[in-house]
């Protein structure tokens, strides 16, 4: 059989797992009929906003071919600071509450994305047509205009609903160039500034992110599945930085009203950093004792196979998050431990539930107005539903990625790969990532974390999605 051949073997077996794993997690792939016919409706009869910002040219940033496109974003001088205005796309224009949509997103939850199509949130005559930020089409939106010093602080902040009007689409990729090149127009030079004066306060906060390089599953213009290990671009991190000053804006008007959801996560237990500190020492790494773990992980490098094996350890301070309404009582924990502040979900509307809740109960209380019942009333339910569609998309998305990574390599058992053993698992079995192809998977045999080594292939099952190595040698030992 020819290269050719064997690729196109792979996709269409590969494809036939994917539709079997979204199968099994009961992903809810085809909308009824009466959900459809509502959403038309709405699109023929939407609640539109009369407040008009169609004049600010925004601009949208996201990944190639996406069409839900849930934020634009202006940036302009503010004095001596910044103006931001960041629009979301206004899904509760579209959905009546208590009605077959309404119904039907609360059983889904999230959009879920596998390599061979993404099952929407919403039918897509919403979420990439009627309520998508496209651009050169009006659109109505929640717009925040937040206003931060030179140094990055929030000064002011509001959100009102106003009809919006992009003016272009970039990818992640155009705006690093762009900015690099000093081609870039002024919001994309500003979204630099800002996100790095951000990514300074996040640091003075004590706040985190993990440094995981991502797993990504290519298709070519054949159709053919490849594994690629693709770095975070700085670009990413800015866009980033303006959602999650959002966040933190909409959860400080959440506690002030004393009515929303947040977005939680405890602190980092005492024992896991101590156990992180060691792994660290273990590995040779410096961490110097005044430097907080979030400053610390920004040090480490995702090509030094040390680094990696410490990013992989590091997901066990990340653990806990979850979704905390509260109504007239503020909740304990009020602080998403990562971001180091208060933060709730309020910028991914199309592809998350809960996002739809927040924005209206922020637009209500940054203008007097009250929070609308059928809002309120979902907060208490809102936590199950999010935690069961994030269980369920992380399943969907580990599997279909084990599944490439069966299908990559099912004509190399028997060869040997170089590896990191970034984690220890049990019984003389560990994770190793095998830089190329870019596969993470269980290998048996003696070695340390850390350890560069020399492992087999010995399984590789498209149909159970399974992949697994043994370590014939390990080349550099820590």
């Amino acid at each position: 059989m020819t290269e050719d051949a064997r690729a196109t073997k792979a996709a269409s077996d590969l494809e036939e797992a994917f539709a079997r794993i979204r199968a099994e997690a009961e992903v809810r792939e085809d909308f009824p009929e009466e959900v459809l016919a509502a959403a038309r409706d709405a699109v023929g009869s939407p609640d539109l906003p009369e407040p008009d910002a169609r004049e600010v040219e925004f601009i949208t940033i996201d990944p190639p071919g996406s069409m839900d496109l849930d934020q634009a974003m202006h940036i302009e001088r503010s004095g001596d600071g910044y103006r931001i205005r960041y629009a979301i796309a206004d899904v509760p224009a579209f959905v009546e509450p208590g009605g077959a949509l309404d119904a039907e997103v609360r059983l889904r939850g999230q959009t879920i994305y596998c390599p061979d199509t993404r099952v929407p949130l919403h039918p897509t005559v919403i979420s990439e047509e009627a309520a998508s930020l496209l651009p050169d089409v009006d659109r109505p939106a929640f717009v925040w205009d937040l206003v931060i010093g030179p140094d990055g602080r929030r000064q002011e902040a509001a959100v009102a609903r106003a009809m919006v009007r992009s003016r272009r689409r970039y990818t992640y990729e155009e705006v690093q160039q762009l900015v690099d090149s000093g081609e870039a127009e002024e919001t994309l030079l500003l979204l630099k500034e800002v996100g790095e004066l951000r990514i300074a306060r996040e640091s003075e906060r004590g706040g985190a992110s993990l440094p995981m390089p991502e797993q990504a599953v290519h298709v070519d213009d054949q159709g053919h599945y490849s594994l690629r290990l693709r770095p975070l671009l700085p670009a990413e991190d800015w866009n980033a930085q303006v959602s999650l000053l959002t966040g933190i804006v909409a959860a400080e008007i959440m506690l002030e009203g004393t009515v929303g959801i947040l977005r939680t996560m405890p602190p980092a237990e005492e024992r896991d950093l101590e156990r992180f500190r060691r792994q660290a020492r273990a590995l040779g790494i410096e961490w110097p004792t005044e430097m907080t773990y979030g400053d610390f992980l920004r040090t480490l490098d995702r090509e030094e196979p040390k680094h990696l094996a410490l990013i992989h350890d590091a997901t066990a301070l990340f653990r806990g998050a979850g979704y905390t309404p509260f109504d007239g009582e503020l909740p304990e924990q009020q602080e998403q431990a990562a971001i180091a502040a208060p933060y709730t979900h309020v910028t991914a509307p199309l592809r998350r539930l809960v996002d739809r809740f927040s924005l209206v109960v922020c637009e209500a209380l940054t203008n007097g107005g009250d929070v609308p019942e059928w809002a309120r009333q979902a907060l208490p339910e809102l936590p199950e539903i999010m935690q069961e569609s994030d269980r369920r998309a992380k399943s969907v998305d580990r599997a279909c990625t084990d599944a490439v990574e069966a299908a990559v390599l099912r004509h190399r058992v028997g060869e040997v790969f170089d590896a990191v053993v970034v984690d220890d698992g049990k019984e003389d079995q560990f994770i190793v990532q095998v830089t190329d192809p870019a596969v993470s998977a269980v290998a048996s045999g003696k070695a340390s974390v850390g350890d560069r080594v020399r492992v087999e292939l010995t399984l590789a099952d498209i149909t159970k999605h399974l992949v697994r190595f043994v370590i014939r040698e390990v080349v550099d030992q820590e």
